[in-house]
């Protein structure tokens, strides 16, 4: 039986990518879920901030700044944390 372990965007490392599995609260912010960060989409995390908060990640083809506080309530599938592809 395959493990299935959680993690949050908060986690990700600059460089890697993961696939959004789910949120940890009923009440996720609606402007969360307008950005594209849904369930199954695969999300990159380019770079934290000189301070390490914001981080700038991509998403469905859009680069955007996220909080750290924001990015604990996006949980990710650990399996799937890789490093981001060279194109």
């Amino acid at each position: 039986m395959k493990q299935h372990f959680e993690a949050t965007l908060a986690d990700v490392k600059p460089g890697y990518t993961a696939i959004i599995s789910g949120f940890n609260e009923d009440q996720i912010p609606l402007k969360m879920l307008e950005m594209g960060l849904l369930p199954g989409n695969v999300v990159l995390v380019k770079r934290y901030s000189p301070f390490g908060d914001p981080m700038h990640i991509r998403v469905a083809g859009f680069d955007m700044a996220l909080r750290l506080d924001e990015a604990a309530y996006v949980h990710v599938d650990a399996a799937t944390i890789t490093p981001e592809k060279a194109a």
